[in-house]
């Protein structure tokens, strides 16, 4: 069974699931429902129809792109992935993003394991994905759903009661979650985070993609400033690994600043955005988007996203530099 499984690309492992999968999500909903709230977003500012009608379209089609996205990272043979964008479509309809993800996930393994098995390939193979995935999403999503959302309330409701300690473990662990080789814009969107609890999320995010591109400039210079702070702070996980300590200016920054976003300035965002940190400015985009377009949103976001996780992860890590707890070339980062 072992040899039949990796012969037909099967690795029944937590890295496959729940680190390559869930990444490959996230790509999917890039690349529907967080850009297509932007252009949406955008054609609303602006009063142009054109805008808000292809960035709603985007937004709707993100159950087949989870599918298609899954499909494509476990690398599902052809039949399997173009039946993917069904039964992601039919897990997105039954059980929301995380209903998408699990459907598109099952689905796509039974049927790489039948993929190619008998000469009614073109038959079978898109039949027992689509039923698989189908299946899964009736039975199974309304529950993960429900779950996952539940989840996610109570989350927003424990952070509103305690905005300082609240603020501070959202912060933390989405910013975390966000330098792991995993999504945190995944996770946001599949739990719906909304309210100050997403803003405090947008800041953890933020605070480590910034920090790690002040901390690591000497290193990396401005093309690493540029791959860090608006790209994805996961470039440096390979560092991480082998120097976790490198992970505490950043995160600090986050956990000092959360508060301000939770108690002073209560910052708001959305599911899209809560996960995204300064990737593609994502994260603040949202921002404008929940709060308004105004000056004060501006000032405020610049010092809890930017200029203060900026400045004190800046400080610590130089601080930490003349302590020899960082040394140079502990941040450096591929850029090839």
């Amino acid at each position: 069974m072992k040899e039949f499984f990796l012969r037909k690309g099967v690795n029944l492992s937590v890295k496959t699931y729940a680190v390559t999968s869930l990444s490959y999500m996230a790509l999917g909903l890039f690349s529907s429902l967080i850009i297509g709230l932007i252009i949406r977003t955008i054609g609303e500012q602006f009063t142009l129809s054109f805008l808000e009608e292809m960035g709603q379209l985007a937004m709707d089609l993100m159950g087949p792109a989870i599918g298609a996205s899954v499909a494509y990272g476990l690398k599902a043979p052809p039949l399997v992935l173009f039946s993917a964008v069904i039964t992601g479509a039919a897990g997105a309809e039954l059980g929301g993003p995380a209903g998408a993800f699990l459907a598109a996930l099952i689905s796509v393994e039974l049927g790489k394991l039948v993929s190619k098995e008998t000469r009614l390939d073109i038959i079978v193979t898109p039949f027992v994905t689509i039923a698989a995935g189908y299946t899964t999403a009736y039975f199974l999503g309304p529950v993960i759903q429900s779950g996952m959302v539940g989840f996610g309330d109570a989350v927003m409701w424990a952070t509103e009661r305690q905005p300082f300690i609240m603020g501070i473990i959202v912060a933390v662990l989405m910013g975390l979650a966000l330098t792991a080789p995993i999504s945190s814009a995944a996770i946001a969107i599949m739990i719906e985070l909304e309210g100050i609890a997403a803003g405090a999320a947008a800041v953890g995010c933020s605070a480590q993609m910034v920090g790690f591109a002040v901390s690591s400039y000497r290193e990396n210079g401005v093309s690493g400033l540029a791959a860090l702070g608006i790209g994805t702070s996961m470039l440096q996980v390979p560092n991480v690994v082998k120097k976790p300590v490198i992970l505490l200016p950043p995160t600090i920054a986050g956990a000092v600043f959360a508060p301000f976003s939770t108690m002073i300035f209560l910052m708001e965002n959305n599911a899209a955005g809560a996960g995204m940190g300064t990737s593609g400015l994502v994260g603040q985009v949202m921002t404008f988007s929940v709060m308004g377009f105004h000056a004060d949103v501006l000032l405020a976001m610049l010092l809890t996203h930017i200029a203060g996780p900026a400045i004190i992860s800046l400080l610590l890590s130089e601080w930490m530099r003349k302590k020899q707890w960082i040394t140079f070339g502990d941040m450096t980062i591929d850029q090839g």
